[in-house]
């Protein structure tokens, strides 16, 4: 997002040897705030928000080609959503609807699946939903199960509540809450452990915390 607040739509990648940013064929869609994650030789951005609103776009960037290529558009638009890959599975988690077409902002327990090698998305029922409305949380993937963890929801303070949904079982399991609440984290897995960095609670966090998960 620029200084005049509208989205951009570059990407450029940083040449090592020649010390230079070379810009690539721009996004599709122009937005700030999108998630995005490499797998293979591609650059999976989802999400984002233009202006206030949510976009439900999902594209894809090619390395080897430098082209980019439209995927089926995420299910619902909604703003600081988390997605997850696992297996051959993409989860779209939570997330704030907001803005247009709704009066009061909701934050939401849908969980959307996106089938990487069918290039589709799953229908799924209500009960596969997470058991915790929240937005702006952390998640990752450990030991074959998706993990979420703090982030806002419709109580007044952030959320400590973390749980984790195994696909082989279909069903969410609770997990030990955060030791610091908090949303708007950084994270990373390492090791089997899910890092959750910084963020927010009533003030800015300095925790870093980790929540380890036993194939068992």
């Amino acid at each position: 997002m620029g200084l005049d607040l509208r989205p951009h739509n570059h990407l450029q990648h940083y040449d090592m040897l020649k010390d230079m940013w070379v810009s690539l064929a721009p996004m599709p869609t122009p937005r700030y705030a999108a998630t995005s994650f490499l797998r293979g030789s591609k650059i999976y951005v989802l999400g984002g928000r233009q202006s206030k609103y949510a976009v439900n776009a999902f594209e894809v960037f090619d390395i080897e080609t430098r082209s980019w290529t439209k995927f089926p558009n995420i299910p619902y638009k909604r703003a600081f959503s988390s997605f997850v890959t696992l297996d051959n599975h993409l989860y779209s988690l939570g997330g704030l609807r907001q803005g247009r077409l709704y009066r009061q902002p909701k934050f939401l327990r849908t969980m959307d699946v996106f089938d990487m090698e069918q290039g589709g998305w799953l229908k799924m029922e209500r009960s596969f939903f997470l058991k915790k409305r929240r937005a702006d949380f952390v998640a990752g993937s450990l030991s074959g199960r998706v993990i979420v963890a703090g982030g806002l929801g419709n109580q007044p303070t952030v959320l400590e509540t973390a749980e984790a949904f195994h696909p082989g079982k279909n069903k969410w399991e609770i997990l030990p809450a955060m030791p610091t609440p908090r949303c708007a984290c950084s994270s990373i897995v390492v090791k089997n452990c899910l890092l959750a960095v910084g963020g927010v609670n009533q003030g800015l966090s300095d925790a870093v915390e980790a929540l380890c998960v036993s194939d068992s």
